[in-house]
């Protein structure tokens, strides 16, 4: 079997299908790793603690679960064998992670996860463990949560869905813009390169260091790492 047939790409799905799985998805990851978290630093810490885990500066959103969800409604969403689904799925949401990995280094010059020193670590960006837990949640997206989603989606009125769909997603865009920005200027102060627009400066006035370590509380900047 050829690689491209194994991940044939999906029929046509409507975009503002495919954005709703994206804004849904990403909600979802950002509530399932704070609540993962609380467990983990439980069982190390025997203390309670709600920490933060988003992409963006406002909403609990994780667009690394939205884009996965996305990949998976894109190529994995057909009638086969959940074998068949967690195997792409593991190899997918595995590639994602290193991808997004070595994105946020590249591009903000800062890291929000390291497995260096776990068990089967691939450069530090993502595990065979973790892997597994994609191929997993693969099998759950596509058997559980995709149809009930896709119902969901075309269950409101056209023109109240386009209409909503407009408003969400330009609040999004928003929020990439401002939060993408914000840590580009994070990148740069830690060169100590000063703004060269009125953008630059107004992020650094309202976005500086101290709030983004408020929403990005397991964020950090390599800079001063090394």
């Amino acid at each position: 079997m050829k690689w491209t047939s194994f991940f044939k790409f999906s029929d046509h799905i409507p975009l503002i299908k495919l954005f709703w799985i994206f804004l849904l998805g990403s909600i979802f990851g950002a509530y399932y790793e704070q609540i993962v978290n609380v467990f983990i630093h439980y069982h190390y810490h025997h203390e309670l603690v709600w920490q933060l885990r988003r992409g963006l500066i406002y909403g609990p959103i994780s667009p690394l679960y939205g884009a996965g969800a996305v990949l998976f409604t894109l190529f994995l969403v057909r009638k086969e064998s959940c074998y068949k689904t967690f195997l792409k799925g593991a190899l997918l949401g595995g590639f994602f992670e290193y991808f997004m990995s070595f994105f946020q280094e590249l591009f903000f010059g800062t890291i929000s996860w390291d497995y260096s020193g776990d068990f089967l670590n691939l450069n530090g960006r993502t595990t065979i463990p973790f892997m597994v837990v994609w191929g997993l949640l693969a099998v759950i997206f596509v058997r559980v949560i995709y149809p009930f989603l896709e119902k969901l989606i075309e269950s409101y009125p056209i023109k109240f869905r386009n209409f909503f769909t407009v408003v969400c997603f330009s609040l999004l865009v928003l929020d990439f813009g401002i939060s993408w920005g914000a840590l580009i200027r994070q990148h740069y102060r830690a060169k100590a390169q000063a703004p060269f627009t009125i953008i630059g400066t107004f992020l650094d006035r309202y976005y500086n260091d101290d709030v983004l370590k408020k929403y990005y509380e397991n964020m950090k900047v390599i800079e001063v790492i090394k």
